[in-house]
């Protein structure tokens, strides 16, 4: 896939308008505190209506508690890792060896620029090294990357002539690695080189095992699509993994741009290698259940917004779909196998955060439906109820957006991904159970 470098005009900020950045989130602040009121309104008002559909109003009210809690936790994310996480300022003279490892297959318009931007890294480069498997590549992959070996002596290419998935691939990458933290990355991802330290900074800690960089779409400004997934992305990582953050339990270390402990992961590598589902192998999700198992063996994983990474995202509705089922498929998997050590880790986590979310999660479509179709055909009641409380929410995680990143343009985009979300996303969990069987990774 072609990658499309971001050119950012420089968009509208308060500050256009001689608006002090005190002013602003005060401003943010009391709008964010009048939609919350809305909200309480809105659901109180739908009172009223309880007898005639209970179970949505019970579950919108679910939703919307929880949601909320998320958005408290991300608000005292910063203040948390501040003083709890080492950062650059604060890790000293600390600088582990680091092992890239990427696994690719028929990437050849992109594998060149991830391994320029690994060697790129503002850190020693005696400290670095990069590991790519060719994981059965048709295209020009191969070649690209053989080219790529006399510029760079410490680029270890392993080229393998019939694919075996990418969680085959890390794992070679991962035994191989000769660094004291891994860093993996897509084959289409790279993290900035200026804020690679701050991906390692964590590391100072013993009790950190993995670390998740903040990503976003190198090709948001390709067309709508992509810019609503640039919005989502934000939320994802500064939201929901934020919140996860705060209390040091990030349930998936993104598989585009995170490192992990290679004396964490490695003991489980065989382990984390042969599970199966079902009697089958699990082909997806490999990034979700590495970090399962570092939080299995006890240890931390925490996400950082210092450490900033970029990435290919889909550039059409078809590639977002089998994206979209193929990581339905891996958070289902996976949850169920966290379920399983999750509520003896962290019992605290387990009950106010992890079975809610599952519970949440695979009811969404049910409710959806019901207040999207069910109930207009058969008691010709509108949804309003429903869509109001979604845009409401959506509303008052973008004030949420704008507080933490005033220059993001794609705030906007986030109404539009809730929208698709509502109508077509959540319904994807339907397919993606149906098909659990189906092990084929899938392609953009």
């Amino acid at each position: 896939m072609p990658t499309t470098t971001i050119t950012s005009p420089t968009p509208l900020t308060p500050q256009t308008f001689g608006m002090s950045d005190r002013a602003y989130r005060f401003i943010l602040i009391v709008i964010g505190i009048v939609l919350i009121f809305a909200l309480a309104l809105i659901k109180s008002s739908a009172w009223a209506h309880f007898w005639a559909s209970p179970a949505i109003l019970v579950y919108t009210i679910l939703v919307t508690t929880f949601e909320l809690s998320r958005v408290v936790g991300a608000i005292f994310y910063s203040n948390i890792t501040s003083h709890a996480v080492p950062s650059v300022a604060t890790a000293g003279d600390y600088e582990p060896s680091v092992s890239f490892v990427i696994p690719c297959k028929n990437e050849g318009a992109a594998i060149e620029k991830t391994v320029r931007k690994c060697f790129e890294a503002e850190y020693p480069a005696h400290l670095l090294e990069v590991i790519v498997i060719n994981d059965g590549s048709t295209d020009n992959t191969g070649e690209v990357l053989d080219s790529l070996k006399p510029k760079y002596p410490k680029l270890e290419v392993v080229h393998w002539d019939v694919n075996r998935g990418k969680r085959h691939g890390m794992a070679e990458g991962f035994k191989r690695a000769t660094g004291e933290i891994i860093v993996q990355l897509d084959s289409d991802s790279y993290i900035e080189p200026s804020t690679f330290r701050e991906i390692l900074a964590p590391f100072k800690d013993p009790t950190i095992g993995a670390v998740c960089a903040h990503a976003d779409p190198e090709n948001a400004d390709q067309n709508f699509l992509t810019r609503m997934q640039s919005a989502y992305y934000f939320m994802s990582f500064r939201v929901l993994k934020a919140a996860e953050s705060a209390f040091f339990n990030v349930f998936c270390c993104s598989g585009c741009s995170s490192a992990y402990r290679k004396s964490v992961v490695l003991p489980i590598m065989d382990e984390w290698l042969e599970e199966t589902f079902l009697g089958l192998p699990v082909t997806w999700g490999d990034d979700r259940a590495l970090t399962n198992w570092v939080l299995r063996r006890g240890y931390r994983t925490i996400y950082t917004d210092r450490a900033q990474a970029y990435t290919i995202c889909p550039d059409n509705l078809k590639q977002l779909m089998t994206q979209q089922v193929r990581w339905k498929k891996g958070w289902f998997v996976n949850s169920i196998f966290a379920s399983k050590f999750i509520w003896r880790v962290e019992p605290f986590i387990a009950f106010t955060y992890f079975f809610p979310l599952i519970l949440i999660t695979l009811i969404t479509p049910f409710m959806a439906t019901k207040a999207l179709v069910y109930n207009p055909i058969v008691h010709g009641t509108g949804p309003w109820f429903y869509i109001i409380g979604v845009i409401l929410m959506a509303s008052i995680i973008t004030v949420y957006y704008r507080y933490v990143e005033r220059k993001n343009k794609y705030w906007p985009y986030l109404f539009a991904w809730s929208a698709l979300n509502m109508v077509i996303l959540s319904f994807i969990l339907f397919y993606a159970m149906f098909t659990i069987q189906n092990r084929k990774w899938g392609t953009r």
